[in-house]
């Protein structure tokens, strides 16, 4: 019988933290439904993570929290370990903002199990395949030095499922990156939290969805550069979204609608003709703007005229 809490999350991670911006990261695979919602553990300026084996859930915010008082990696694991009956069964890595990683491996883990402890990070594994995917997992890291965080926890991942991965295969994982300095909003902190609950090829699937996450940051910093004035960075941006993820009507409509809401509607007008082509409930959508007060019916009119789109349809009031 377990000793203390425990759910078998057998999986492979990675803590991490970025040593020019800060940033500290999870990122999680799982033959386990909702990984996410158990192993990664990260917070702003204090550190990040991972509980795994037969999970201790409680090593999440108990490990933060010693982090948040300044209690070194290496000493916040053992205080966690010490009141824990269940460590043989534990698997569990720390990182805190300094970059200082610490791993535990329990004795009763089911092999293959492991973890390395390298600079700045540390990668965890049990019940694998073979004894290659830790190794592959640090090479992998490591080799990946230059790229932004999240991009080098994802290929850790890669390499981990490229070396054999979960002996049972793969179901779910998660991506969870903050920033290295908190604000006080939380929400603002936490720069990426994608997950994957239940997908044959949850990897594949979680890169596409960060893809899709970068396509909306470059949205919003299309935004923020076209109420500075600066058109032709705009432009790029909003470009870049339609890149990372061509086919998204939502993004097509809005980079459109806040052209030509900012003087701009030449550049706005193909746009709109792309989202009205894909569904012509965007038509529709445009016209209920002027009640939530987020356009009035003239541009409305101008947009609907210069689309071709003039008088198919009435505003309802």
């Amino acid at each position: 019988m377990l000793p203390g809490p425990g759910r078998p999350v057998h999986t492979y991670s990675i803590v991490a933290r970025d040593p020019e911006t800060g940033e500290l990261g999870v990122a999680v695979q799982s033959h386990w439904f909702s990984v996410g919602a158990l192993v990664p553990w990260a917070e702003a300026g204090v550190g990040a993570v991972a509980t795994q084996s037969f999970v201790n859930p409680a090593f999440g915010p108990d490990g933060l929290r010693l982090l948040r008082d300044k209690v070194a990696a290496p000493e916040a694991l053992q205080k966690l370990l010490s009141t824990d009956p269940g460590a043989a069964v534990r698997q569990v890595a720390l990182i805190d903002s300094r970059g200082r990683a610490a791993a535990h491996t329990g004795e009763r883990c089911i092999q293959q199990a492991g973890h390395h402890v390298g600079k700045g990070y540390s990668v965890q594994a049990n019940m694998m395949l073979s004894d290659a995917v830790v190794p592959a997992m640090a090479q992998a890291f490591e080799a990946s030095q230059g790229d932004e965080l999240a991009l080098r926890l994802l290929a850790a991942l890669d390499a981990a499922q490229a070396a054999g991965g979960d002996i049972r295969g793969q179901q779910s994982a998660a991506l969870l990156v903050v920033s290295g300095k908190p604000t006080g909003q939380t929400w603002k902190d936490r720069l990426v939290d994608l997950r994957v609950e239940d997908h044959p090829s949850p990897l594949v699937e979680l890169r596409r969805l960060y893809g899709i996450h970068r396509a909306y940051e470059y949205m919003n910093a299309g935004d923020a550069a076209l109420e500075q004035g600066d058109e032709r960075t705009a432009m790029a941006k909003y470009a870049r979204a339609s890149e990372l993820d061509p086919g998204n009507a939502e993004i097509v409509f809005w980079n459109a609608f806040t052209l030509a809401t900012n003087g701009y509607l030449d550049a706005a007008v193909p746009l709109f003709q792309r989202a009205f082509e894909a569904d012509a409930n965007w038509v529709e959508l445009l016209q209920r703007l002027p009640d939530a007060q987020l356009t009035d019916d003239a541009t409305v009119a101008k947009i609907l005229e210069s689309t071709g789109q003039g008088g198919v349809s009435e505003r309802r009031d």
